[in-house]
């Protein structure tokens, strides 16, 4: 077997005598599919098959606890005050194998929490600091990450004293609280409830540069646009958290780089207010470090050697820790007090001439052309001497971007606000991904609802849902429409980030109702019906909509000769448009829908493509995905009523049509000028269906014609009515947090 790593083999073969050498000549005893730093994976050697591993993220195997665990159940046994105490403590409870500035790891903490949370963009919904993911590759070693290590290995007598009943997800951020608790800011509240992955998000798209730091040129069609950065990233280079503080592509000009803040803020689910504060409050407290050469640091956590520990970037300049710590390359504080919450950023920031130096490590930073030696910062070890603050560009931009400049002013001239603005800012950054307040755990959970976070108002659980559903099943509205309008008001659920979903009905208000893949005018006629019934039984129209798609997928499998009751859970709420923040919502709008044969248009991307990443943010399975596709087409659900991918001469009955059709050899697939392929009979020549590249990929690709294969066998039928049912409930439910 040849060796692919580099050449070498991770065996040493010096253990081997001259005879075994000559047996083994050029082999090695490990086989290398199976190890880590060698062997093709079937991607390397079919780079344009369809890859499925999106699907298998997070695969129970990886995670250690059984299904009995319930970290809700867990997070009811936290003394949460002891661990709280605990994590004030360890502030000022320095370690020397690590030492903290000025004997405070505020700073740190407040970073690590920072780039945990500060990874979300709301494009998609990923990233975030809701599962814990900084722990694993590709976060754990990112550039802008240097240092982090230390910070999660600081935590972890603590994390292991309290154990499952708190994750990682909740002690990163709620460290990051406590810090700034510590050094005096008022905190808006924190919330426990997220829970740890177990394993590297690889489906999580970061950007396709292929070194750390690339010039950012590759991100934007037009570099002077920000706007134009690629979807769904938010970050303007391959490894950083938010912007380069050195300016664009390294080139200091605080208005240019304004722009790409205010761009990458906003992919963030920031507005101009918010960016201006938690850029400040960021900046109050804590330092850079850049006081030696960034190039002999050692390799990243996951590159590291065994003897490290786990951990990376060591060090050789002199101690490497305390005034010697190298980590973005820029060096120093940014006000006179570090581990104080006060106003020093603003008063630094606008009571002073700012001109450009480098740091010790060569990065470009903004220091003050005058200053006196008491409005210095001091040396983190000793405190007897005192350094030159330095600003990032992203904080000069704070000062003339005339937007910015405005709000940094009155947020200079009153504390207060500053305190509220950035309190607020903190919390939404550092809960922005877990969801709705039904998801939130703990005795500091504020009581305000925050737009943000999608309010609903509370529904009604106690009513008869059979008399409901006769009144829809009388209804002139056929299984087509009943279906489709559910699927169109739980398809925007996005697991990455909980928010969308049938709760809520807001597939009847702004932005949703006009979104194109909903068809607006279909579904106000069906919305029209629907709405007197949930009004004639006092209920949420979000419970009628789910009902009615029930009814529709019960009328289904009556015509195959299936009695088969689909599960429904009443209590959903509705939302009303002054509880949809409209901006927010826009990015949920699906540009591709392969449960219902739609395209927005023609993307580089192929339709199959768009279709798995639905279908993971949906948290959808391969199988479930799979049993879906097949009965939708046969429910005849498709977008504009077309016939495509309907194999089956009984639209309306929830039969294995489909599979049984799509892997029938009798028939042969042509592709068409349109991007359409017909389905011709072998025998007669005939065009019998229509079919797209989602309909066929299940029929092409290796696994997922598996999975069609074993729905279209004879004795499968009604496990493929079933396992539909079951799918079908857990879309509908999929937002349903109360329940789980």
């Amino acid at each position: 077997m040849s060796n692919t790593s580099e050449g070498k083999c991770p065996v040493d073969h010096s253990q081997f005598t001259k005879k075994e050498e000559s047996n083994n000549a050029g082999k090695c005893p490990v086989m290398h599919g199976a190890n880590t730093s060698a062997g093709e994976s079937v991607m390397d050697w079919w780079p344009n098959a369809l890859n499925l591993d999106i699907l298998h993220q997070q695969d129970s195997k990886t995670n250690p606890f059984d299904d009995s665990f319930n970290y809700q159940e867990e997070l009811k046994k936290l003394d949460v005050e002891a661990l709280k105490k605990d994590v004030h403590n360890l502030m000022t409870d320095s370690q020397d194998w690590w030492p903290a500035d000025w004997g405070h790891y505020g700073g740190l903490m407040i970073r690590m929490a920072w780039h945990s949370a500060g990874t979300y963009r709301t494009a998609d919904g990923r990233g975030g600091g809701g599962t814990g993911n900084q722990r694993f590759a590709p976060l754990n070693s990112w550039p802008d990450n240097v240092g982090l290590d230390k910070a999660r290995r600081l935590l972890w007598p603590i994390k292991k004293k309290y154990g499952n009943k708190v994750s990682w997800a909740d002690l990163i951020i709620l460290a990051g609280t406590i810090a700034y608790e510590n050094m005096g800011l008022k905190t808006f509240g924190f919330a426990f409830g997220r829970e740890d992955i177990w394993h590297p998000e690889k489906d999580i798209y970061w950007g396709a540069e292929k070194e750390w730091l690339a010039p950012s040129d590759s991100r934007y069609t037009d570099l002077e646009n920000p706007e134009t950065m690629e979807n769904p990233l938010a970050a303007v280079q391959m490894g950083l958290i938010y912007v380069n503080p050195e300016g664009v592509n390294g080139k200091p000009d605080p208005l240019k780089t304004a722009e790409q803040v205010r761009e990458t803020f906003k992919r963030m689910a920031m507005n101009d207010e918010e960016t201006v504060a938690l850029t400040a409050g960021g900046h109050t407290v804590g330092k850079t470090h850049g006081n030696g050469d960034a190039s002999i640091l050692g390799p990243d956590p996951e590159a590291a050697g065994v003897e490290e520990q786990g951990l990376g970037w060591s060090n050789p300049n002199k101690s490497g820790k305390g005034r010697y710590t190298v980590t973005s390359g820029l060096e120093g504080a940014w006000t006179s007090e570090p581990t104080k919450w006060d106003n020093g950023f603003f008063d630094m920031l606008f009571n002073h001439e700012w001109e450009l130096r480098k740091s010790p490590a060569g990065a470009l930073q903004w220091e003050p052309k005058n200053i006196k030696e008491e409005d210095k910062p001091a040396d983190v070890e000793d405190f007897s001497i005192r350094h030159n603050p330095m600003m990032t560009d992203a904080d000069m931009a704070m000062k003339v971007d005339p937007i910015y400049k405005e709000i940094s002013l009155k947020f200079k001239d009153d504390f207060d606000a500053f305190s509220d603005a950035f309190a607020r800012a903190w919390f939404k950054l550092t809960h922005r991904d877990m969801g709705p307040k039904s998801c939130y755990f703990g005795p500091d959970v504020p009581n305000e609802d925050l737009i943000w976070q999608d309010p609903i108002e509370e529904g009604k659980s106690d009513y008869d849902v059979e008399a409901v559903k006769e009144k829809i099943a009388n209804t002139c509205l056929t299984i087509s429409q009943l279906v489709s309008t559910a699927w169109d008001s739980a398809k925007s659920f996005r697991g990455s980030d909980k928010r969308g979903g049938a709760n809520g009905a807001r597939v009847r208000l702004e932005p949703q109702k006009n979104w194109e893949g909903n068809e607006p005018e279909k579904l106000a006629k069906v919305l029209a019906v629907l709405e007197p019934i949930a009004e004639e039984f006092g209920i949420s129209i979000a419970d009628v909509i789910v009902l009615a798609g029930n009814v529709g997928v019960e009328k289904a499998l009556n015509n195959a000769g299936l009695n088969i009751s689909v599960p429904f859970a009443p209590g959903r709420g509705d939302a009303t448009q002054e509880m949809t923040d409209i901006e927010s919502f826009e990015p949920l709008e699906p540009v591709a829908d392969g449960f219902r044969n739609w395209l927005k248009k023609d993307y580089v991307v192929s339709a199959e493509e768009l279709l798995l990443d639905r279908t993971q943010l949906m948290g959808l399975t391969a199988p479930e995905m799979t049993v879906l596709i097949g009965g939708m087409r046969v429910l005849g659900t498709n977008f504009g009523e077309t016939k495509h991918g309907v194999f089956t001469d009984n639209e309306g009955s929830l039969t294995n049509d489909f599979f049984a059709n799509l892997t029938d050899m009798e028939y042969v697939w042509e592709p068409t000028d349109n991007g359409i392929y017909n389905i011709r009979s072998r025998k007669n020549g005939q065009v019998k269906w229509t079919a797209t590249r989602v309909d066929l990929v299940f029929g092409s690709n290796s696994v997922l014609r598996s999975y069609a294969e074993f729905y279209a066998q004879d004795d499968n039928k009604e496990r493929f009515a079933n396992d539909f049912v079951n799918a079908w409930v857990k879309v509908m439910n999929a937002d349903r947090f109360d329940l789980k």
